[in-house]
């Protein structure tokens, strides 16, 4: 019995929403995944997919297409978080908080605060001049903006400031 090129591509069209569709997450059970598409499926589900109608190359090639399939979709599955994971620790980055390493007396002109987090800060704006209401280690924040770093520090105004690489 001859089968059409149509009839071959319909079943791998069904085999895959069947697998796929009936698949458990790509954590769950790894070694079940890595078999073939008869061990993968029931009796039944096989019958009822018309797998059971393919011979052993076009069975083997279609666990092989689906092997690959497979190994694509982990592939980007794994590129995908990788991307989540960054794009997650760089907004954990646009704020931080902590507090001022000891008395904050204001502003000066060129004034270096250091955090108790171990970063230090540049006052950007030498024009900037401010005198604190709390200066024993007071709260600050540092927020990334589109303009640069901004700083906050409990008892003043918002200011601009540079990070000090070298502390």
């Amino acid at each position: 019995m001859t089968r059409s090129p149509d009839h071959l591509i319909q079943c791998l069209m069904l085999a895959a929403c069947v697998i796929f569709g009936c698949a458990k997450p790509a954590g769950a059970a790894r070694e079940e995944m890595s078999g073939s598409i008869q061990q993968m499926m029931t009796p039944d589900e096989f019958r009822a997919a018309g797998l059971d109608k393919l011979s052993p190359d076009e069975l083997q090639k279609l666990d092989a297409w689906l092997q690959g399939y497979r190994q694509v979709t982990e592939q980007t599955a794994e590129k995908k978080a990788t991307a989540k994971a960054a794009a997650e620790s760089h907004a954990k980055m646009d704020l931080l908080v902590s507090r001022v390493d000891g008395t904050f007396n204001g502003l000066t002109g060129r004034t270096v605060i250091r955090l108790e987090d171990g970063t230090a800060w540049k006052q950007a704006n030498a024009d900037d001049r401010y005198r604190p209401k709390v200066t024993d280690h007071p709260a600050a924040a540092v927020i990334h903006g589109i303009f640069g770093y901004k700083m906050r520090i409990e008892g003043t105004q918002e200011f601009y400031v540079d990070p000090v690489r070298h502390p």
